[in-house]
């Protein structure tokens, strides 16, 4: 029997035109075949987000040569949905999500719709990684965040991985020649600090900004926040088993008579 060719869903939250799904796509495109769908605009902080309630549009777009890919109306874990059920019509051996403009490090993670589109997919029973660069300028060099995208999916591909395996990958903003290369790491316990700007519009109504400092509270050499810091690419397994296996061991000691 003919081994079916390797499919990679390809998809972001920074939207279909956005420079970082063109440089992902290109450095994966020789390990399989190669379907985008991803947002129509731009999606950034949807977490996981899907629409209810309202239609969602899919139409095939042609803006990367040779590659089949779809705009969707709808968030980042609309446009997984959507490849799943009406594109592929399979799982795909692989999803990749981003390259996305800024950190998705330590607790941005629980608001990234980069990272959130690959945990749908993840959810499925497919393999998935999540790719973000420290830079947040529109016009940023995704040359290294491309070849570390690149050796990440290899890896990927080549592993035997459990099902549901994800990973959040993000990459420093540094010279190639100073880059040391990749890294496993734990999630940093680390979080923006907020506050709200409150400000008036022209007409006099009050309405707020969202601003605020990072604040890392981990002094570990083996977070993402540290590795990052040192000029290495962060590799953290993730999960979306959000049980707290600690503290329910804990609880069953004391709460024995639940």
């Amino acid at each position: 029997m003919e081994k079916q060719e390797r499919i990679i869903l390809v998809t972001n939250d920074d939207g279909i035109t956005a420079p970082g799904i063109r440089a992902l796509i290109e450095a994966v495109r020789p390990l399989g075949k190669v379907v985008v769908v991803a947002p129509d605009s731009p999606q950034s902080g949807m977490g996981h987000a899907i629409t209810i309630g309202v239609p969602l549009r899919l139409n095939q777009v042609n803006i990367f040569e040779d590659i089949e890919a779809w705009q969707c109306s709808g968030t980042p874990v609309d446009c997984v949905k959507l490849a799943r059920d009406k594109i592929l019509h399979r799982k795909p051996d692989i999803c990749v999500s981003g390259i996305n403009h800024g950190a998705n490090h330590s607790i941005n993670v629980i608001y990234s719709g980069t990272m959130s589109a690959a945990m749908e997919a993840a959810i499925e029973g497919i393999p998935s990684a999540g790719f973000s660069f420290l830079e947040y300028s529109y016009d940023a060099d995704f040359s290294l965040p491309a070849k570390v995208a690149r050796e990440v999916t290899e890896r990927m591909l080549a592993s035997e991985l459990p099902a549901g395996s994800l990973f959040n990958v993000n990459i420093p903003v540094v010279e190639e020649k100073d880059f040391k290369g990749l890294r496993l790491c734990r999630q940093a316990d680390a979080k923006w600090v907020e506050e709200f700007d409150e400000r008036r519009d022209p007409h006099g109504k009050k309405y707020y900004w969202l601003t605020g400092q990072f604040k890392n509270r981990d002094v570990g050499e083996d977070t993402d926040v540290w590795a990052l810091e040192n000029n290495y690419a962060s590799v953290v397994p993730v999960q979306f088993d959000l049980t707290n296996y600690k503290l329910k061991k804990q609880l069953e000691e004391s709460w024995k008579d639940l």
